[in-house]
């Protein structure tokens, strides 16, 4: 199904085949760390905006519902992005030292740090409680709904790397551990649980269904060899069914929580709010009329571009709070 020729480029001793060539970690970060960064994917920053933006979502439809935003909730978005960018490494960190043997028999992923011998398990293990005690320190400054939201959030974290042995949707788990940060930023601004919180999970949800499905293109034949199951070996050559149901949900269900939180708004926000579910679905349309399972290259573009799919109902969601 995939060509050899169309497998990542071999990596040196000292890079990553599936990172973003040119990153800053290879380039600027001093020797000695680049192998714990690299356990963070800090080398591969579209993971960190993947579990940021449900984060800000929530923040920017929380905002519009309440008419508050204030230096607290400047420091919900800080603070956010830096939780992501840790909460991310400590996952990351948590799903390389269980799949440390996978990786070893994937050729996209051999080359990562444990793998190929440039960190110890031990090493590693210290590095993720390490990455996650900084992002406690963030999470206490949260209102306490809020920090009990981030605590339960450890267990799908904790379930996910072994989630692809058990099941072929383990995409869900991913969701599930991925855009918890809807429900906990709500709270955190607002002080309740909100159905408008449960439903922005639920479409972050079938979005990650979505991006990770063409990302777990890229390794379906390897997953096949050693027994890892995923969405993409499921749906096989169904995919573009699948992915196109999965857009219509995750459009459909971010269009339920931007009416809900602005309702009660102007005619504007109300408009604008619902522009940006709209318009992130025509994004994830291009993706899907891009969408080629045979190129890994593509594959990994694609998944890439989910930054910007995300970021396009952000603007659009910041813009009604003025509306």
């Amino acid at each position: 199904m995939t060509e050899k020729s169309q497998a990542p480029a071999p990596s040196s001793p000292d890079t990553v085949a599936d990172a973003v060539q040119g990153n800053w970690v290879d380039r600027y970060a001093p020797a000695a760390t680049r192998p714990y960064l690299r356990l963070s994917r800090a080398d591969r920053p579209i993971g960190t905006w993947l579990l940021l933006l449900p984060c800000w979502w929530a923040l920017a439809l929380s905002s519009l519902q309440t008419g508050r935003f204030g230096l607290f909730e400047l420091w919900i978005a800080i603070g956010c992005a830096i939780g992501a960018f840790l909460m991310r490494g400590a996952g990351c960190t948590w799903n390389d030292i269980t799949d440390r043997d996978f990786d070893g028999a994937v050729a996209r992923t051999r080359s990562r740090p444990l793998p190929s011998g440039q960190v110890t398990t031990r090493g590693a293990v210290l590095w993720m409680v390490a990455q996650a005690l900084v992002a406690l320190l963030i999470l206490l400054t949260f209102p306490p709904i809020a920090i009990l939201l981030g605590v339960l959030s450890l267990i799908p974290v904790a379930i996910y790397p072994f989630a692809k042995r058990f099941t072929y949707w383990p995409q869900i788990f991913l969701g599930l551990a991925f855009n918890w940060g809807a429900l906990l930023v709500w709270a955190a601004q607002s002080g309740r649980f909100a159905w408008e919180s449960l439903l922005l999970y639920a479409a972050g949800i079938v979005w990650t269904l979505f991006y990770d499905t063409i990302y777990a293109y890229q390794d379906v034949e390897d997953d096949a060899l050693i027994g890892i199951k995923s969405t993409a070996r499921l749906f096989g050559d169904t995919a573009p069914r699948w992915l196109r149901r999965f857009l219509m949900g995750a459009v459909l269900l971010l269009g339920a929580a931007a009416l809900l939180a602005t309702i009660d708004r102007s005619v504007l926000s109300l408009v604008l709010a619902l522009g940006g579910a709209w318009a992130m679905g025509w994004h994830l349309m291009w993706q899907l009329s891009r969408f080629d399972p045979a190129n890994q290259q593509t594959l990994l573009a694609l998944f890439r571009s989910n930054r910007n799919a995300g970021l396009i109902p952000l603007l659009f969601f910041a813009a009604a709070a003025f509306g």
